[in-house]
């Protein structure tokens, strides 16, 4: 199927209806908070059931669906650093934790965006080179690698409160790799937390509150540039439908994600992105996925 482009912007989306959006939303929801790159599934799903690809841009507007979880999931944490840092400045103690942790926040948002306004050429370009299955296949796989390197190697034992500045850049600098389809924003991050010997469902946690701005201004950025090529009336209302049904599913996706980390590990999704991408590998050598 051929993408559908507007001003040169992907908005695939638009021509898919309410039903087919709702169903990827779900779809969307679920991938976007798991470690199994929600981009590698708005690309397979689709081409599996042959359908139009919703575009680069549908997948960045849904960041707004994941913000609206992450902090209805997390309100306990956000709430805490939000009123405990401003209880510090007012306090002038910049010792605090929580005002530690919202410089730590801030920092670790620096490079993604550096980096997202020097690709944004690319990034959401109809026919983006970086949104080839072959791309996410084996960025799928590069990450169930390291991700299980960070299982077998990591110490596990750090807990939120004990995380530094430092490691919050580092957190910051992995985030970045979510740029490229396949790799996954929760992937990468919680990899690194997890590779800097933090506690599997704490590791979570650090890996959602550093990238809540980054999911924040990814979102906003994006109903700005369709707002700037007026996209209508209609294509609004099919967003819409898209983000109520993906923040409902991305709230579920994030408990079911703390219980298989505090009760298990992170394995069932390192096997399963390693699948992932070895079928999506294998779907475009054999004509199977286009």
């Amino acid at each position: 199927m051929t993408d559908v482009c507007t001003q040169g912007l992907d908005t695939g989306f638009v021509g898919l209806g309410y039903a087919k959006v709702a169903f990827l939303g779900i779809v969307q929801g679920i991938t976007e908070l798991l470690p199994i790159s929600s981009t590698a599934h708005m690309r397979i799903v689709p081409a599996v059931l042959g359908w139009q690809d919703p575009g680069s841009a549908f997948s960045a507007a849904m960041q707004l669906a994941a913000l609206a979880a992450v902090i209805s999931y997390f309100w306990s944490d956000v709430r805490d650093v939000v009123f405990g840092s401003l209880s510090a400045i007012s306090r002038r103690d910049f010792g605090d934790r929580h005002f530690r942790l919202a410089i730590s926040i801030v920092l670790a948002t620096v490079p993604i965006v550096i980096a997202g306004l020097a690709l944004s050429g690319v990034l959401n370009a109809c026919n983006s080179p970086l949104r080839g299955l072959t791309v996410i296949g084996l960025a799928c796989i590069a990450m169930a690698i390291l991700l299980a390197l960070a299982e077998i190697f990591a110490s596990h034992k750090l807990l939120l409160r004990q995380a530094s500045i430092l490691d919050a850049l580092l957190v910051g600098v992995a985030q970045v790799g979510a740029l490229i389809p396949g790799v996954s924003r929760s992937g990468s991050t919680l990899t690194a937390a997890m590779g800097l010997g933090f506690a599997r469902p704490e590791a979570a946690r650090l890996s959602f509150l550093l990238g809540l701005p980054a999911i924040a201004l990814a979102g906003l950025k994006e109903l700005w540039e369709l707002h700037k090529v007026h996209l209508d009336a209609h294509g609004w209302s099919i967003l819409a439908v898209g983000l109520v049904v993906a923040s409902i599913s991305a709230f579920f996706a994030i408990w079911g994600l703390m219980r298989v980390l505090e009760r298990f590990s992170a394995w069932p999704f390192v096997i399963y992105r390693g699948l992932l991408g070895v079928v999506l590998l294998i779907g475009v050598a054999t004509g199977w996925l286009t």
